[in-house]
């Protein structure tokens, strides 16, 4: 069983942000070149989703009860990280969001995986401003050691 949550999010600088309640959300030193290519920034308590349009985009975030099933011949790029919350929520929000009106998700406090799909990268206009870009967020507790950034599917060039 899940929560399922819907957003459009503006990702000014082509991004958004899902982080611990009570942490600052600093990214700046956190988008490197290798960081930049796998679409996904990481910082203490933070998580930057990169996107490939500088608009509002769609964005779901499920709250899973364990790992979901893997699903990746549906979605483009596929990354994973961890997630430490300690304040007991979630906050969702494009960079440049007024953090105080920011969606707020409740949670247990604890580690969470975190899966960021990436679905019809393809389908963004040349200038950028049109597309059917979609982006998932799922999370779940996980017990053991914090994960480093990774990638599970590449998106094509």
């Amino acid at each position: 069983m899940s929560r399922e949550f819907k957003y459009k999010l503006f990702a000014d600088y082509f991004q958004f942000y899902l982080q611990d309640e009570t942490v600052d959300g600093n990214l700046g030193d956190s988008w490197t070149g290798e960081a930049t290519d796998r679409l996904l920034a990481v910082a203490p308590g933070t998580v930057g989703v990169g996107t490939v349009r500088n608009m509002t985009v769609p964005v779901t975030v499920e709250l899973c009860d364990s790992e979901p099933k893997s699903d990746l011949t549906s979605w483009d790029h596929v990354v994973e990280c961890s997630l430490e919350v300690h304040s007991g929520a979630i906050v969702i929000a494009g960079c440049t969001d007024y953090f105080p009106d920011a969606a707020r998700i409740k949670v247990e406090n604890g580690l969470y995986r975190v899966r960021v799909s990436y679905g019809s990268l393809d389908t963004v206009s040349e200038d950028g401003l049109k597309g059917s870009d979609k982006y998932r967020v799922q999370l779940w507790l996980k017990k053991g050691p914090a994960i480093k950034p990774r990638v599970i599917k590449q998106r094509a060039s």
